[in-house]
């Protein structure tokens, strides 16, 4: 990820939601693999699940997806408890830790439409939140390239098989894992140790 400032200088948004309660926002950020493993840590995070969004229920699965020719994308639903952590705080980790959101159809050696940067909105209120969030980043030159991310409405979340779910956690010595998730879960926990889960503090 080419950050023109370290990551302990990530700005925070200058728009925030007002948000109460239960809530939850659709993230594609390259392989689900890798930012559930991200989200999982985080304290006020209640669940997060892969999934695909963006194409039709009659593709929704891994292996057609994985082929790049459907309109979906890997994504991860984080439903969260609003009142512990802000869409702000989430959409500020996406940016600086979950993924490079400088990529078009890609990240890393992955290369797709699959892989695109996008987030999926439930309202109005999360769409103007991160349409503002990705021109404060832009304004501030924080990339050495654009924002390429997509903030569109979420029509639906089809779930991922069983075997995708925790996949890193269950899987820690897998290569990809090691090489991919694993240097950004190290990451998160250096930079936002304030913001983790207590098992994930004692981890």
């Amino acid at each position: 990820m080419a950050l023109k400032i370290d990551p302990w200088s990530f700005p925070d948004p200058e728009l925030d939601a007002a948000e109460q309660g239960r809530r939850s926002i659709v993230l594609g950020g390259g392989c689900f693999w890798c930012t559930e493993a991200v989200y999982s840590q985080l304290d006020g995070v209640l669940s997060v699940r892969p999934g695909y969004a963006g194409g039709t229920r009659e593709t929704a699965d891994y292996r057609t997806v994985c082929s790049g020719a459907t309109d979906h994308v890997e994504v991860i639903e984080v439903v969260y408890d609003a009142g512990r952590i802000s869409l702000g705080q989430i959409l500020k980790l996406f940016f600086s830790i979950a993924h490079d959101p400088t990529l078009k159809d890609r990240q890393g050696n992955d290369v797709g439409r699959q892989y695109r940067s996008a987030i999926f909105t439930a309202d109005e209120e999360q769409k103007r939140v991160a349409e503002a969030y990705i021109a404060q980043i832009d304004r501030a030159r924080l990339f050495d390239a654009p924002v390429v991310t997509e903030v569109v409405p979420l029509e639906a979340f089809y779930e991922a098989e069983e075997y995708h779910h925790d996949y890193a956690a269950r899987n820690p010595s897998q290569p990809y894992i090691r090489a991919v998730s694993t240097p950004k879960v190290e990451k998160l926990k250096a930079v936002h140790a304030d913001m983790l889960k207590p098992a994930a503090k004692a981890g």
